[in-house]
């Protein structure tokens, strides 16, 4: 996956400041994944009214993520724009501790979300172009980043169960607004990452090569994918409190994910080269296919769950990756930014909105595990798209 002649490495303190925003980040959205749904669930929301929340937080990735990196790309300093993004996001948090009637738990969700949208595509661009060896992503440089990410939602999901067990959910605001002070000290102290600004918006060239055969059915297999994870984003915590799950062990039960993802992220350096990153997207949607028809049929079972969440290390980690290296081929340069913006856009931005809202309406009629045999059948088309992207790739005579 990598090519040509190793480029110098960024310094060691580079990585580990983008390191520490990683961490804090997903330590935040380790958090609000896994227990916001609790919460608003103790302020008495139905599941339906649950599932438009979680549908409003992936509505406003349908246009921000692509506004952040476009300011991103247009002044060329990305590490200004991501404190703005995490100071604003801060200050929106502080909106949860006044009240908490539905319209205004809305509008805080909604502002929250806008502005920690900006995060993930201007801190991941820069990355990528920190830890690109030839113009490819270097999966070990990159590995060895991210998975400080996952080492915060793991220590957020099981650390903030075992407290939210103890002091009741409504200290979820208290939790959440503590993370997002450690993710704004941690881009306080991200270096000067200062790239040429570009003053022209350049949108037609992005959606030019948004078109290209191989990058469209790309991202039609990304969109299915994630709409299969819409159901564990947005429902699995109270699937599990359905079925009786104490609060601690909703908690562990997402940490056991991580702890794969984890590990795959540290080795994927030797494991990501063995297959083409079209291959791995592949993989990726068949195992999600195979996961969430083990959580639909095997809820009530708790090793089954455990060794279905063992496959997130392939149907997110093994994804993310693969995702990221495609997107950084495709995009270079100039469109990098927008690139991921694009990402978070089609990939979490349009399917979050459609599986909160399609998935909550499906629970109310037929009961949790529907949600889950639907996102079973979403994994399925998924890998037929990313089987279509993979072999339009071998025509052309291209590795990603």
């Amino acid at each position: 996956m990598s090519g040509g002649a190793a480029d110098e490495a960024p310094p060691r303190r580079t990585l580990l400041a983008f390191g520490a925003v990683s961490f804090a980040y997903f330590a935040y959205s380790g958090l609000f994944l896994s227990y916001a749904p609790l919460w608003y669930q103790s302020l008495g929301y139905s599941t339906l009214a649950i599932g438009v929340l979680a549908s409003v937080q992936s509505a406003t990735r349908v246009a921000s993520p692509y506004a952040w990196g476009w300011i991103a790309d247009h002044t060329g300093r990305r590490e200004r724009v991501l404190r703005v993004a995490v100071g604003l996001s801060l200050c929106c948090a502080f909106g949860f501790l006044i009240k908490t009637d539905y319209a205004w738990t809305m509008g805080v969700t909604a502002a929250l979300f806008v502005c920690t949208a900006g995060v993930i595509p201007i801190s991941e661009a820069a990355l990528a172009h920190l830890v690109s060896r030839g113009g490819a992503l270097d999966a070990g440089r990159y590995g060895r980043v991210r998975v400080w990410g996952s080492v915060g939602f793991i220590l957020a999901v099981s650390v903030s169960g075992f407290v939210l067990q103890r002091v009741g959910v409504d200290r979820f605001p208290v939790l959440l607004i503590a993370l997002l002070a450690l993710l704004f000290v941690a881009a306080l102290r991200l270096p000067v990452i200062a790239e040429a600004a570009h003053a022209e918006v350049d949108i037609g060239r992005a959606l030019a090569v948004l078109k290209v055969p191989v990058v469209a059915w790309f991202f039609a297999g990304v969109f299915f994918t994630v709409l299969a994870h819409t159901s564990l984003y947005a429902f699995f915590s109270l699937y599990l409190d359905a079925l009786g799950y104490s609060r601690t062990a909703v908690g562990l039960l997402w940490a056991t994910g991580i702890v794969v993802e984890v590990v795959w992220f540290w080795f994927q350096g030797g494991w990501a080269s063995r297959f083409s990153m079209h291959s791995w997207l592949i993989v990726a949607a068949v195992a999600s296919a195979l996961r969430f028809a083990a959580v639909a049929a095997f809820g009530s079972i708790p090793t089954l769950l455990v060794l279905s969440q063992g496959l997130h290390a392939l149907t997110f980690a093994a994804q993310h990756t693969a995702c990221i290296a495609v997107i950084n081929r495709h995009f270079p340069g100039r469109l990098r930014g927008r690139g991921q913006a694009l990402y978070t856009v089609l990939g979490y931005g349009i399917p979050g909105v459609l599986g909160g809202v399609a998935g909550g309406a499906l629970i109310e009629a037929h009961g949790f595990a529907s949600v889950f045999w639907a996102a079973s059948g979403c994994g399925a088309v998924a890998a037929l798209c990313s089987w279509r992207a993979w072999a339009l790739e071998r025509r052309h005579g291209a590795t990603a």
